[in-house]
């Protein structure tokens, strides 16, 4: 009997944190079915931003826009995207992460659905404008996903995440290039919101994220989830109690995640008393404001302002590419005139095949980053790919040839692409 009560106390003694279950269970199917479950929202987000390259040009000639006007098209986009990416977020930090993605993909779906029905140009911008707040939600799929994922090759698992962006952008300039033609923009900007009812439909079986509910102290909650997560997968969890890190039992540790401490301490050593006395007490919006001044203190804030300008020049060559396309197509110039040659059937043709070929770029891309990123360095892979992305475009100074326009753009985007995908790699590595 003494023995037995003995053995209950070793194993009611033991603990186990996020990391040590994830090890345990590894990456298997409950992580193939979150993976397909974000990426389909990530392949959303692509599709509703390519509709740039295509509403632009559609609709100038049809309410006789300046091509001032039909820039602000996008810009609203952007703007909202802007808006959205700081409001989902910290929705996502206060509420979770389910209820951040649901609100983001209900509000894309119902604006951008909405914009099918739009009868003139300030409606279209408002309404795109509600889908770039929408948009702005994307890094909440993908902080979900990578919530699930060990971290053992998680790199990897990035960029097998954002391919799915790739397929997106693939089947959109396919989509557009047969509905264009014969049914008009209208019906591209409807059939284009359609993947986001899958995205609704299974939402009642989605799992909150372990590692939010136990940073919120449901640690109940988080084991529930650990413990469908080993059952899926066919393993076993560690035997023990589910605790946030290894602590001791200090109760006051349990309202923070492993995730944000750990952060904080690396970062910040010189202030691990104040994070240990502050931070882990917070909660909700003084979390986040916390958060924000720590990106801001004098010890991180060459590293903070050196990301973000990497992230912006990333973005704007990225999405520049994007828009870019539409208006070399055919091999033209970025003047008026291009739009004329637009209207033509040639030239559409032109513009959905360019589109299409360029989007396929993307797979090079993302198979050179994942081949460069552990072997050369994620510093090194970025600056080549992103100098070799100049290389690219600069030839295009100057009006080229319609193949060789193709051809510089094909090879511009590849190299943004896998830049892109290794900062996101990069960026949340202590």
């Amino acid at each position: 009997m003494s023995t037995s009560l003995k053995m209950e106390d070793a194993i009611s003694a033991r603990t186990f944190t996020i990391e040590d279950a994830y090890d345990n269970v590894g990456f298997g199917t409950f992580q193939m079915l979150i993976l397909l479950y974000a990426g389909m929202s990530y392949m959303a987000e692509a599709m509703e931003l390519m509709l740039l390259s295509f509403v632009g040009p559609a609709v100038q000639d049809l309410w006789n826009l300046s091509p001032r006007q039909v820039s602000i098209i996008s810009s609203v986009v952007f703007a909202g995207m802007m808006l959205g990416a700081y409001s989902w977020g910290v929705l996502s930090d206060m509420k979770g992460r389910r209820i951040g993605f649901f609100a983001t993909a209900v509000l894309t779906f119902v604006a951008g659905f909405s914009s099918t029905f739009s009868p003139n140009y300030y409606s279209l911008l408002l309404l795109r404008g509600l889908v770039g707040v929408g948009l702005g939600g994307g890094p909440v799929f993908s902080s979900w996903f990578m919530e699930f994922t060990p971290s053992p090759n998680r790199g990897m698992w990035m960029v097998i995440f954002t391919l799915f962006w790739t397929f997106g952008s693939i089947f959109e300039a396919a989509l557009a290039w047969v509905v264009m033609p014969s049914l008009g923009w209208r019906w591209l900007l409807g059939l284009s919101s359609l993947p986001l009812i899958v995205l609704l439909a299974f939402y009642p079986l989605v799992p909150e994220s372990p590692r939010y509910s136990i940073s919120k102290g449901e640690t109940d909650k988080a084991l529930n989830v650990l413990e469908t997560m080993a059952r899926v997968n066919r393993k076993q969890l560690p035997v023990g109690r589910l605790v946030p890190y290894h602590n001791g039992g200090n109760r006051e540790l349990e309202q923070v995640s492993d995730l944000q401490v750990a952060e904080a301490v690396h970062l910040l050593p010189n202030l691990a008393a104040v994070t240990d006395k502050t931070l882990r007490k917070q909660t909700g919006a003084q979390n986040i404001s916390s958060s924000i001044l720590i990106l801001l203190s004098p010890s991180l804030l060459c590293s903070t302002m050196l990301l973000w300008f990497v992230f912006f020049s990333n973005a704007f060559t990225y999405y520049g590419l994007v828009l870019l396309t539409s208006q070399l197509s055919g091999g033209g110039s970025c003047g008026v005139h291009t739009t004329t040659n637009l209207l033509s059937t040639n030239a559409d043709t032109n513009l959905y095949r360019d589109v299409f070929v360029t989007s396929f770029a993307e797979l090079p891309g993302l198979v050179v980053a994942a081949a460069i990123v552990d072997r050369v360095g994620r510093k090194h892979s970025m600056a080549g790919l992103f100098g070799l992305c100049g290389l690219f475009l600069l030839p295009l100074l100057y009006r080229q040839p319609e193949t060789f326009t193709t051809f510089l753009l094909f090879g511009a985007r590849a190299c943004i692409m896998g830049s892109f995908t290794i900062l996101y790699i990069y960026a949340p590595e202590p």
